[in-house]
Formats: C-alpha cells, sequence, structure tokens
C-alpha cells in the first residue's frame, strides 16, 4: 500500500506514531513532567513535540522557554536539528523573531525565550505553558526554577516539562520529591540505533563503565566521589546568589597542551576577593577545541568584560608563548605566569581548605566546574581532565595564597 504526498507528509509529523513510548506524555494528573535521561535519548525532540502538541490543541498561548543561556536557547530549543522551527509542520510552523527572543504559532501561541542566567527576566511575565531545557546546568537553578513557578499563572492547567541530564543540584532534587512531578528516566542506549555508528563506537564504548558514562550515557544521578577534596553540600552551604564589591579581580587561564576537538578543555576561570578577606568565584568561561589565539581572546574578553586586575596563565604547556599571544590581542593585559612544580593534587589541597574555612563562595552555580571539583581526589579520572579545577586553583592561590596588594574596589 502506498501513500499519497499529503499522506505522507501528515505521517512525517506524526509524532504519536514516531516517538517511543518513552517520549509520550504521561497519562494521570501532573504539574511537571521530568525527563531523566542520557545523551542521544532524545530528550530535546521530546520537549519540542510536547510544546507544539500543547499549541496545536490550543492549549498553550503563552509559553517559556528557559535554557542555561539564550545562546543554548536558541542554537538546541529553536533551531537545533530537533529544535520547534525543525519539527513543526509547514502548515503549523513558527515564526522566530530572534530579536524579540520569541516565536509566534499561526494560531496567536507565542513562546519566548529565557536565560537562566538572567531568572528576573522571568519576574512579570505570565505563561500557561514551559519548557526547561538542561535544567541541571542552569547557573542560578533555584532563582530560575522559582521565577518560572511565580508567573505559571494562565489557563485551566498549566504544566511544564523539564529535559535534563541528571546531576545531584539542589533544584532537581527538590522537583524528585515533589508529589506534583512525573518522572520518566532513559538512557542513551534506548536511543542507540537512531545514532550515528561512530557514536556507539567511539563515545559510548569509551565512557560505559566509567562515572562520567553513568551520568552522562546513563543518566544516574551520582553523589560525591570518596576522597574528593570538595563536596557538594559544602558548595552549596557556600553559595551566594551576588558577589560584594572586590579588592581584587583575576582571570586564571590553564592552557591545553595541543589544539582541536580532541584536546583538553583550556580552563578558564574568573574571581576576585573583596575587602573581607573572602574570594567569590565569578565565572566559568571554560571551552574546548580552540586555537591559541582563539583561547587567549576569550580570556581577554573575560579579562575586560570584568575589569580584572590580571590574567593568571600556568605556563607548562607554552613558556612564554602563553603570554606572548594574550600580549598579540591586547598588548596592556598584566599576565602573571605561573609554573606547576607540584602536583595537581598537591597543588589544589590548600585551596580546598579554604573552602572549608568558609573563605570562598561560589557567585551563582558552576556545574561543570562544580562536577570536576566534587569528583577530584588527584588520582587521574577516565575520560575527564580537571582543566577547570587547575584554572579554579590557579585563580584563588594568586588572590588567597600570595602576599596581598593594594586594594582598589570596583564595583559588579
Amino acid at each position: 500500500m502506498s501513500l499519497t504526498r499529503a499522506e505522507a507528509a501528515t505521517l512525517k509529523y506524526d509524532w504519536n506514531f514516531w516517538a517511543r513510548e518513552a517520549q509520550l506524555p504521561p497519562k494521570g494528573s501532573w504539574s511537571h513532567w521530568l525527563i531523566l535521561a542520557g545523551r542521544g535519548f532524545g530528550k530535546t525532540r521530546t520537549g519540542a513535540e510536547w510544546v507544539r502538541a500543547q499549541v496545536e490543541a490550543g492549549k498553550a498561548k503563552h509559553i517559556a522557554l528557559i535554557a542555561p543561556t539564550l545562546h543554548d536557547g536558541r542554537a538546541v530549543m529553536v533551531e537545533g536539528e530537533s529544535g520547534l522551527l525543525n519539527i513543526c509542520p509547514p502548515w503549523m510552523r513558527p515564526k522566530f523573531e530572534p530579536t524579540k527572543r520569541t516565536l509566534r504559532w499561526p494560531n496567536g501561541a507565542v513562546a519566548t525565550l529565557y536565560s537562566a542566567e538572567e531568572p528576573e527576566r522571568l519576574r512579570g511575565p505570565q505563561h500557561d505553558c514551559a519548557w526547561a531545557d538542561e535544567l541541571c546546568a542552569w547557573r542560578h537553578g533555584d532563582a530560575t526554577w522559582n521565577m518560572l513557578m511565580f508567573g505559571l499563572r494562565l489557563g485551566d492547567d498549566p504544566r511544564t516539562v523539564i529535559t535534563t541530564t541528571p546531576k545531584p543540584v539542589p533544584v532537581l532534587k527538590k522537583l524528585i520529591a515533589d508529589a506534583g512531578v512525573h518522572v520518566t528516566r532513559g538512557s542513551t542506549y534506548d536511543n542507540l540505533d537512531n545514532l550515528a555508528p561512530g557514536f556507539a563506537r567511539d563515545i559510548v564504548k569509551a565512557y560505559e563503565g566509567t562515572r562520567l558514562g553513568r551520568q552522562e550515557l546513563m543518566a544516574e544521578i551520582l553523589e560525591d566521589v570518596p576522597g574528593a577534596l570538595w563536596q557538594r553540600d559544602r558548595l552549596e552551604s557556600l553559595r551566594v546568589r551576588e558577589a560584594p564589591d572586590l579588592t581584587r579581580l583575576v582571570v586564571a587561564v590553564d592552557p591545553p597542551a595541543s589544539a582541536g576537538e580532541k584536546a583538553d578543555e583550556c580552563g578558564l576561570v574568573a574571581a576576585g576577593v573583596a575587602a573581607n578577606g573572602r574570594a567569590y568565584v565569578l565565572a566559568d568561561d571554560t571551552t574546548r577545541g580552540m586555537t591559541p589565539h582563539g583561547w587567549a581572546a576569550r580570556a581577554v574578553a573575560l579579562y575586560h568584560k570584568l575589569k580584572a586586575d590580571r590574567i593568571v596563565a600556568e605556563t607548562n604547556q607554552g613558556g612564554a608563548m602563553v603570554a606572548a599571544i594574550i600580549a598579540q590581542i591586547d598588548a596592556t593585559v598584566p599576565v602573571r605566569a605561573v609554573h606547576a612544580t607540584r602536583s595537581k593534587a598537591v597543588r589544589a589541597e590548600p585551596v580546598a581548605a579554604l573552602y572549608e574555612q568558609g573563605r570562598v563562595h561560589h557567585a551563582g552555580s558552576f556545574p561543570a566546574l562544580e562536577d570536576q571539583m566534587c569528583a577530584f581526589t588527584g588520582a587521574p579520572i577516565p575520560g575527564m581532565s580537571p582543566d577547570r579545577v587547575d584554572a579554579l586553583v590557579w585563580a584563588l592561590t594568586d588572590l588567597m595564597l600570595r602576599p596581598a596588594t593594594t586594594p582598589t574596589i570596583r564595583m559588579l
């Protein structure tokens, strides 16, 4: 039996036909549908199809789309391969207005993009539907979620779908314990037949059985590693919303030994110290796959953005080249070159002690950095190089474990 062109087009966009059972909305009464799944499960497609169904059924007119950053929201939730623009049929496809951060459907429904970096933008707007993507990567998880909930007050039955790879962050733990939350769990293996053969061959086999693989592939919620220098509960107790006025501020760089997609990350962390003697971690702008000129430009940009005092750069991998590259981009930026003569663990221990003493705070949440910290024992970890931790250690060592310099108050 053959299909007409119209029937084939209709079938192409029939999500109930193509979806696995775990990707279809749960039945019964629930306020939030929490999808905890590994990489490649199809979380993004599931979230986008749920929003599409709400719009087409006339149940959603004012939708909130929340991502870790606006770039993530646009690149994944809107324009991505499984984003809303690509999964909606031509006869009901929204128009994206990037400058307004909105999508408008032919039936009048409007979705607005929000960033978890700016929870206050959710203060005021009202919604009857929301899609929260990669919740565990939100910098201000609790604050953003709370602002979203205050505005979810339109319609007869406002609901949300949350799609994320799980991590043991407070906002996720609260949702799992909430009786109004329906939890769907899944792994990378559930959708392996639809993923590129190379992904299964190179990525899955490389990480299966490792701690990172259990989190990213199997979607397990992993707590602290025994013997790690940092613990999540301690980091949480020291977290603040914003840093006070700072007397010194540095950007620390831990350069990779090579360039390219398979190279280690370039650790890039900013921190400052206040007049009260406490340090505040302000940014984790770590990157991967850039050329030396690329990551150096990124470091200089962060330096200027935060009005830092200097860049602190490890020179083990590049010697004088690191400072020279930064000087090529901006010769006015002061650089302090540091050389590692002790092991990573030995360098990290005094910094971990500062946390134990309550002298370091995180201004916001830095999920990837905190994952490394709470897994760092000093022993090699399969699939992970602690470049973010190295940059953090260099920044806090410069601020807290060296002789003080004359303070100059700066406003953030």
